[in-house]
């Protein structure tokens, strides 16, 4: 891979996106994930009457003026004096990244519908002991330009693009959440010489131990996400509806968890810096990709050397033996595997300060 050095106040080029590809073996058909689809953003619309009908002239008067990268970290003299937006060119493509600190490096790969922001709760206490490097994944957040792929082989080689042929980074800690724990399996994989220790943050494995057809099955979202531009459709209208209501699901005492409902972790401002990203386009399109890429996933997954860096399983309260079950056969050394207390999907946000001292333990043991 190639890579050029870009500044913070540098404005990248986007290229076209990538095609989405129909794969045989959903599970649900066509018109039942939009039939759940359509009762999401129903409820969306009752919670905000007239809400749907306003959204599209408001959405396209906010993009027209949209917020710069720095938008939610601007005002935080506390952040700016530690952390910094920087940019780099891999192959095309802009990539986004914060990064602070002092010692080893420290890398954060955020899953969906999430950036690089996921981590700022924890990221001041980590990077009194680390570099930190939060990323926004290629084609996701506040990186610009579309990778020739979302399948997470092709997302690791960029990662690899900008820590090591940028930033020159060997040796690394890797932290990977829900997609990107996907991407960072294949980074451990693929450079194993070049980590140190590797933490898979909620994330069953497609591979040997969980196909891409029964990944779909876990959840109505999951399959939804999956289907070729329906997801688009439905939600480029509302997406700041269709984010606030899916925080919750898969919160602690969610609906996901088969709990009555829950609160979501994020306040109404954390929920606008996500929406802020998501509401482009491309970058739309490329977090639902990253289920699209199932398949290939679980193949390159399969075909994968083992991970044979220590690693570190850690998972939302019940999830432990399911998502051990699926990495066991790919990741040869887990010396630690942790269920986070209180806590749903949203690891670092819903007890922030238990999984900061679990990923402290784990890389300085």
């Amino acid at each position: 891979m190639t890579t050029n050095v870009t500044t913070a106040q540098e404005s990248g080029t986007p290229r076209g996106r990538t095609a989405a590809v129909r794969r045989p073996g959903a599970r649900w058909t066509r018109s039942a994930v939009l039939a759940v689809a359509a009762l999401v953003l129903t409820s969306a619309c009752a919670t905000s009457p007239g809400r749907a009908l306003d959204e599209a002239p408001r959405r396209a008067a906010a993009e027209a003026v949209a917020p710069a990268f720095d938008s939610a970290t601007r005002d935080d003299a506390a952040f700016n004096r530690r952390f910094r937006h920087e940019f780099a060119e891999v192959d095309g493509v802009r990539m986004h990244y914060v990064t602070g600190g002092t010692g080893e490096p420290l890398v954060l790969l955020h899953g969906w519908p999430q950036s690089w922001y996921a981590w700022r709760g924890i990221m001041p206490e980590l990077a009194e002991r680390y570099t930190v490097y939060a990323l926004d994944l290629p084609g996701l957040g506040d990186s610009r330009g579309a990778p020739s792929g979302y399948d997470k082989a092709t997302l690791a080689r960029y990662v690899h693009g900008l820590l090591a042929g940028k930033l020159g980074l060997r040796g690394i800690n890797l932290v990977g959440h829900d997609l990107g724990a996907g991407v960072g399996f294949q980074y451990a994989a693929r450079y194993p010489d070049e980590v140190a220790r590797y933490a898979h943050l909620d994330y069953p494995l497609p591979g040997p131990g969980l196909s891409a057809e029964r990944y779909r099955s876990l959840s109505w979202h999951m399959a939804f996400h999956d289907q070729d531009g329906f997801p688009e459709t439905l939600v480029a209208d509302d997406v700041r509806e269709y984010l606030a209501l899916f925080f919750p699901y898969v919160a602690h005492g969610g609906t996901s968890f088969g709990g009555p409902g829950a609160k979501s972790p994020y306040t109404d401002e954390q929920i606008d810096e996500f929406a802020r990203t998501y509401r482009r386009k491309q970058v739309l399109t490329g977090g639902f990709e990253l289920y699209r890429t199932l398949d290939r996933d679980e193949r390159d997954n399969t075909a994968a050397e083992p991970v044979t860096v220590p690693a570190m399983l850690m998972t939302a309260k019940g999830m432990l033996p399911f998502t051990r079950s699926t990495a066991e056969p790919r990741m040869s050394r887990i010396t630690r595997a942790v269920e986070v207390p209180k806590a749903g999907h949203w690891l670092p946000e819903e007890n922030p300060a238990f999984v900061t001292a679990e990923l402290l333990a784990f890389f300085d043991d």
